[in-house]
């Protein structure tokens, strides 16, 4: 498969920062419909996928080539990218926004690398050539419609509500009922709360977009990965929706428009890793699958 397309780097530049807050490499899975950024960590408690249509593109062209002994095209070509190698391209994406007018990305199964062209003002054209693995494609295995409590919210207003979270704290809890939606930090059993600080905010039903609560429930998970989702949802100016249920079972976090899908499935904390303060949030029960 051959790919080249032509972006706009504010968003895209975005959706590469926030696959890097969970892997130290991700899946770059070009297919004819649009292209897919997949990582999960090591722990496999934390699943990104990004998935940009073929529209957000000013030019997109996903190409088949045919291998020897192959009666069938195969238009997929999934392969794997360490997010070290990426970054420097997207380094500041506020500064590459005003300086580079435009970026291509294609691809070389031949040759296995991946090229990123950034064509910027005064005809300056920056070009990394990055070597790429094949793999098996990456898909998580997740029902939303099937948690019994789903919450929809501006990207601004969970910004707001994250920012006070200072950037130390690894874990917090939600906690919803159909009166209230409280985010609290989450603070192990041995804490020395004389030396902690402690954060909790409440939401009214109203404040949200949509509120269905089926179930009162407490989760607790990682922080970081939702961020790195928030920034993202914000440069696309789109809500995010919640899909959770019980303690111990995953949590989505999710954004959705016509260009562009991206959905954060991340491992909750179990009641008995609770008692036990553990400081690793478990994956129960596994979310994906490859």
């Amino acid at each position: 498969c051959i790919v080249q397309c032509f972006l706009s780097l504010a968003v895209f530049g975005r959706a590469i920062h926030a696959i890097a807050r969970i892997s130290d490499e991700f899946w770059f899975d070009p297919i004819e419909k649009g292209l897919a950024l997949r990582s999960v960590n090591s722990s496999r408690s934390a699943y990104a996928c990004v998935f940009f249509s073929s529209m957000f593109f000013q030019h997109y062209c996903c190409t088949a080539v045919s291998q020897p002994c192959q009666k069938e095209k195969q238009l997929s070509l999934p392969c794997k990218l360490i997010i070290k190698s990426v970054l420097p391209v997207f380094r500041c994406v506020n500064v590459l926004e005003r300086n580079v007018e435009k970026c291509s990305i294609s691809t070389s199964p031949s040759e296995h690398h991946i090229t990123f062209q950034l064509l910027c003002r005064h005809g300056v054209v920056k070009t990394y050539n990055l070597t790429f693995q094949e793999c098996d494609p990456l898909q998580a295995v997740f029902a939303k419609h099937m948690c019994p409590n789903v919450l929809k919210v501006h990207s601004r207003l969970l910004a707001d509500v994250m920012i006070h979270f200072p950037t130390s704290q690894e874990e917090i809890t939600l906690s919803v009922t159909p009166m209230k939606v409280c985010f609290k930090s989450y603070t192990e059993e041995d804490t020395d709360f004389s030396r902690t600080m402690l954060t909790e905010i409440q939401l009214s039903p109203e404040e949200f977009d949509y509120f269905q609560v089926g179930v009162d429930s407490e989760v607790t998970f990682c922080l970081k990965e939702l961020r790195g989702l928030l920034a993202l949802s914000e440069a696309a100016s789109v809500p995010v929706s919640v899909h959770f249920d019980r303690c111990g079972r995953p949590i989505a976090f999710s954004i959705e428009d016509l260009l562009l899908e991206a959905s954060f499935i991340l491992a909750t904390l179990c009641e008995a890793e609770k008692e036990a303060a553990s400081p690793e949030p478990a994956c129960c029960p596994q979310p994906w699958d490859r």
